[in-house]
């Protein structure tokens, strides 16, 4: 199988847990088929609201996903993201700095998320304030050679109009695919390959990248 004959249309939030749980899976399919994968954010949680309205029920999914995956949600995480007292969740920044990192290289998209899953399920940092965001974006810019200001970054993240509105058409464009599915959850991977098309969803993408990536190898 040629990267031509494949396309690769991954739908997720970057607050998603369950697009954590499909992290590792992600990951290997950003190293092994990065020019054929599309990332498609669907702007699931991209409607400000305290974090401590969902807190207890995401600490509940998280504990399923651990069950699950092995997928790492430590005690820093609970403490200073889910019960931090004025924390709010909205995924706009993370999405906005995911579009805007792709501007210059689309492998940086799932780079990103990765970097930012890892922070804030395990380290422990609150992944919805935009400086915060912008820090890690301007580090994994670094990683692949680009330089990028932090203060500048957040600032667009907060106040550019283009950069809103370039994520808003992604987001719009990425929720009328996913209407086309036979789901409407995340994350959800789009294989179509040689005439095939499959949708791949649950345990196809937490079971690790080893099973994703040999499930792809043998689509026909």
């Amino acid at each position: 199988m040629t990267t031509e004959s494949l396309e690769l249309l991954y739908f997720f939030d970057p607050l998603c847990g369950w697009c954590y749980a499909g992290a590792p899976a992600l990951q290997g399919l950003a190293e092994r088929h990065g020019a054929a994968l599309r990332m498609m954010p669907v702007g699931l949680f991209m409607q400000p609201r305290p974090i401590a309205a969902i807190a207890e029920h995401a600490w509940h999914n998280d504990q399923r996903i651990a069950e699950l995956t092995g997928q790492r949600f430590s005690d820093s995480y609970r403490t200073q993201v889910l019960l931090a007292p004025q924390g709010v969740f909205d995924s706009t920044a993370l999405t906005r700095a995911l579009v805007a990192l792709g501007e210059h290289d689309a492998a940086l998209e799932p780079r990103l998320l990765h970097v930012t899953q890892l922070a804030r399920y395990v380290d422990g940092v609150d992944t919805c304030r935009a400086d915060v965001v912008a820090g890690i974006a301007v580090t994994v810019a670094a990683s692949a050679g680009l330089a990028l200001d932090a203060d500048d970054f957040a600032t667009r993240l907060h106040d550019d109009e283009t950069l809103a509105a370039i994520t808003q058409r992604r987001v719009s464009d990425a929720r009328r695919a996913m209407h086309n599915l036979a789901s409407t959850g995340v994350p959800q991977l789009l294989l179509r390959v040689k005439g095939h098309t499959e949708v791949l969803a649950g345990q196809a993408l937490y079971s690790g990248a080893d099973a994703l990536l040999e499930r792809i190898e043998t689509a026909t």
